[in-house]
């Protein structure tokens, strides 16, 4: 049994076609196919039911690929050891970003890394929360920035910023006129919303919800993005909440729809998010340093609320 075996194991298993699983490791289809035949006949099993189409796990392979996931994982972490003692910074690092934070805080940090640390190879990827907590768990992600906190036993978390929410209130709407707004202020019934699937949206429901009643049917209108919502909100339907960041490229036109909330104003954690094994936590470390250090001039909100970023309502 060898460390590449188990390696194409998880490929197939991932895959479920042993072709994309070879060139997904960059080895040919036949020399992927002989290498987990071996293992499966060293071990006397079938790791894989290749009569399904899609191959399949077999009872035994459902076993076999957690098991080899960490086996798998300890194998870095011993390269890992070694880079941390030599004070290596560098190779390939996989990063996730949720889409509402990916427009603002990469233009912020990303030069700046990747002068200091040439390298790094940074892979970046824009996902939902729940598929960064997937990748995280079965090893496509080094770490990611989501907002937290996710309450996940294997992931760990180091907070970057605390973001508050801002209001986007046009003149037509019954709060515009507050120089400052709070939370029992908002009616969940003309607040504009990010679609199904982004963490923010279920902040803003478990903020207004501590105030108002949820009701799946009022939310007829909603975007994938927050320039949609403002420009809906533009057209008298409604408001919206942005996260701080986001007004910053507000247009000066606009601005004087910026309406900030009384202290402690409702906020977001972001954070920096990796396995529990904490696999390259000096790259981990350099990222940390770097984005927290340059978010901490455009963040000076001292008395903040945080707000769950998990849906609080089926659970009610």
């Amino acid at each position: 049994m060898t460390i590449t075996q188990l390696k194409y194991v998880l490929a197939v298993a991932e895959h479920k076609n042993f072709t994309k699983a070879a060139e997904k490791t960059f080895v040919t289809q036949p020399t992927l196919s002989m290498q987990i035949q071996k293992l499966e006949e060293e071990l006397d099993i079938l790791i894989f039911d290749r009569s399904k189409k899609p191959i399949e796990l077999t009872e035994v392979g459902n076993k076999l690929v957690l098991q080899a996931r960490n086996i798998v994982n300890e194998s870095e972490r011993i390269q890992d050891i070694v880079d941390q003692q030599k004070g290596f910074i560098g190779g390939e690092f996989k990063l996730g970003v949720i889409p509402t934070v990916m427009p603002t805080i990469l233009p912020m940090f990303l030069n700046n890394f990747i002068k200091k640390y040439p390298k790094v190879k940074l892979k970046i990827e824009e996902l939902n929360t729940e598929a960064i907590i997937e990748g995280l768990i079965d090893g496509h992600l080094d770490a990611a920035i989501a907002a937290t906190p996710l309450e996940d036993e294997n992931i760990k978390e180091r907070v970057l910023y605390y973001e508050p929410f801002v209001g986007y209130i046009p003149s037509s709407h019954r709060l515009h006129q507050n120089k400052k707004i709070n939370t029992s202020d908002l009616d969940i019934d003309d607040m504009l919303l990010l679609e199904d699937g982004h963490c923010f949206r279920d902040g803003i429901i478990n903020l207004c919800k501590t105030k108002r009643s949820y009701d799946e049917d009022h939310f007829q209108l909603a975007s994938g993005s927050f320039e949609t919502l403002v420009k809906l909100a533009n057209e008298g339907l409604g408001m919206t909440l942005l996260p701080y960041l986001h007004t910053l490229d507000i247009k000066n036109t606009e601005k004087d729809n910026l309406h900030y909330f009384n202290e402690p104003s409702p906020a977001r954690e972001v954070s920096l998010i990796f396995n529990k094994s904490e696999l390259k936590m000096q790259i981990i470390d350099a990222l940390h340093t770097t984005i927290a250090g340059v978010v901490k001039g455009a963040i000076t909100f001292q008395n903040v609320q945080i707000i769950s970023p998990i849906s609080k309502v089926k659970s009610d």
